[in-house]
């Protein structure tokens, strides 16, 4: 939900049964890869897509306008594995739905982490996080990304017309 200018409603936190997560992440299949395969048990928002990257709404933002980009192909060591062509590739990438995310959603600081581990999550991906202007200092940084703290639970039609407002933006060449 947003108020007609862009800004974000307050979203409620949930809490985020973590053991399940975690779980998942190191015993399901590759997420990453089933997103890309289009599996229908893994619709998530897809904000971009070309031949080598994929970038996607995060399904528990703790952030509004939190996004996922990563590499189409599995890969797991975010240098080790690319040249250092592909690797730009994907920073350029990475700068434009950046840019876009900015331009749709006030954002005081754009958070850009690659997490994952080899334990779980092992596909390698980009996290971008818009903090919000007014978050108080205490909030910001480690603990704006905290699952620990609840994820936003965002109405899945909002989700889908931010998507389709970054998409717009990266296709006319914003961002």
């Amino acid at each position: 939900m947003n108020d007609g200018s862009g800004r974000p409603a307050q979203f409620r936190r949930l809490p985020i049964d973590l053991a399940t997560y975690g779980r998942r992440s190191r015993e399901d299949p590759c997420f990453i890869c089933r997103i890309v395969a289009r599996d229908p048990g893994k619709v998530h928002h897809l904000v971009y897509e070309d031949e080598r990257a994929i970038a996607f709404l995060n399904k528990y933002p703790t952030l509004y306008g939190y996004t996922l980009v990563a590499p189409r192909d599995h890969r797991e060591q975010i240098a080790g594995e690319f040249s250092v062509d592909e690797y730009l590739a994907l920073q350029r990438v990475i700068h434009r739905v950046g840019e876009a995310i900015r331009s749709e959603v006030p954002t005081e600081r754009l958070y850009v982490a690659s997490l994952g581990s080899q334990q779980g999550n092992r596909h390698v991906h980009w996290h971008l996080a818009p903090l919000p202007p007014g978050v108080p200092y205490a909030q910001q940084q480690l603990d704006a990304l905290d699952m620990r703290l609840g994820v936003l639970d965002v109405p899945d039609d909002d989700m889908a017309g931010l998507a389709a407002r970054l998409r717009r933006r990266l296709a006319s060449g914003a961002g």
